[in-house]
């Protein structure tokens, strides 16, 4: 895994991702399952606390998932998956990831995520620290888009 503009910078942050053998289908392409997967990969590594971060200590949970598949993923060794934040609210935050293979676009989803409290099983809000970690890849949504 590589990650491009980590936590302190603004914007995209851009997840490598090593595909596997068992992720490809009879037509060679990359299962839809398995993007699902790949989505949730990319998401754990980039919000798991490295350390004693402070963030996020008992987890997150997906509330919400939405994915448009755009074209084939086809199988190879790596894809980028490129996570930007698109909403912070109170008890939650969106996500959006888009896969890229050969510099196109192949699908584009988002889930929202809620972290859990010290029950892991409640919701909680955001702190300040996450909050402020949160802005540092959040990426304004064209009016379009949201329509």
């Amino acid at each position: 895994m590589s990650e491009n503009n980590t936590a302190g910078t603004s914007g995209p942050v851009d997840m490598e991702l090593q595909l596997r053998w068992s992720d490809e289908d009879a037509l060679g392409h990359v299962n839809n399952a398995r993007v699902v997967t790949l989505m949730e990969e990319a998401r754990i590594r980039w919000t798991q606390p490295r350390g004693s971060s402070g963030r996020f200590p008992f987890g997150t949970v997906v509330a919400s998932l939405q994915l448009n598949y755009l074209r084939p993923v086809y199988y190879q060794p790596t894809m980028t998956i490129q996570l930007s934040v698109v909403r912070i609210g109170t008890k939650s935050f969106s996500l959006r990831h888009v896969g890229i293979q050969d510099g196109q676009p192949v699908f584009d989803g988002t889930s929202v995520m809620v972290p859990l409290a010290e029950d892991k099983v409640s919701s909680r809000a955001l702190n300040d620290l996450e909050r402020a970690w949160l802005e540092g890849a959040f990426v304004e949504v064209e009016a379009k888009a949201r329509a």
